[in-house]
């Protein structure tokens, strides 16, 4: 497995990595949750393939979800569409050895650098990765995008991927900060749970493209897969006011 900083990355990917990532928004609004974003705070992210979902089953969804209370169709929402991603919908061009390995070592590229990466899953149409981010969170994810999207598009039609149009990766991205050692055992767990709970493995071991599998491996990643930080839940109490990113 390779090392933090040298992890198969093309040398020169980080070079507009760093454009608007200045000040923490704390607690801010991308137009329908609240997020919190702040350095040090422990974050959940799963993010996925533009294909992943047919557009007309999330309008489905909708409207099924407005006979539900308020409070509880977000929950509702998010549970029914990690049933349909672990279905395997759209292209899974991240099944393919080459590409999950490219995402993967994106991750562990910026380890220690713009985070400490704590676990992460590549599934074939989705991603989860918890980490402790250092700057901005919208500009590590959007970095892991446009890094990741540039290689694979341009190797669509050679590994036969079966992406269609421009968009390898959907726009928005779901993301939760952890609130306490218990919260981060349980989401630890359901990362390297993922490929069991969707049939792809018997153990969360034997999924190459896992934190469960890496930090099994001689030696290990220097990721701080099962490591919760004594301090992470702190200052997690009273919310700041609501902002929209700028």
């Amino acid at each position: 497995m390779s090392t933090p900083g040298s992890a198969g990355v093309p040398a020169g990917i980080g070079s507009k990595a760093d454009v608007d990532v200045g000040a923490p928004r704390a607690w801010y609004s991308r137009g329908y949750l609240p997020h919190r974003d702040e350095p040090h705070l422990l974050q959940s992210i799963t993010y996925r393939l533009a294909d992943s979902l047919p557009q007309e089953k999330l309008r489905l969804l909708e409207d099924e979800l407005l006979s539900l209370p308020e409070d509880a169709r977000e929950s509702a929402k998010r549970q029914k569409i990690e049933h349909w991603l672990d279905a395997g919908m759209g292209c899974c061009a991240l099944r393919h050895p080459e590409v999950a390995r490219y995402v993967q070592n994106a991750f562990l590229h910026f380890h220690g650098e713009r985070y400490h990466l704590h676990a992460w899953c590549i599934m074939p149409n989705h991603v989860h990765v918890l980490i402790q981010p250092l700057t901005d969170l919208a500009a590590i994810v959007q970095s892991w995008k446009s890094f990741t999207a540039r290689w694979v598009l341009a190797r669509n039609v050679e590994l036969e991927l079966g992406v269609a149009g421009k968009n390898l990766w959907m726009r928005e991205y779901w993301d939760r900060y952890i609130r306490d050692e218990n919260h981060y055992r349980r989401t630890v767990d359901y990362i390297h749970q993922n490929p069991v709970t969707a049939g792809l493995c018997a153990s969360p071991q034997a999924w190459l493209w896992s934190s469960a599998s890496a930090s099994a491996s001689p030696g290990g990643t220097g990721v701080l897969a099962g490591t919760f930080p004594p301090k992470a839940d702190e200052d997690v109490g009273a919310p700041i006011k609501f902002r929209r990113p700028c």
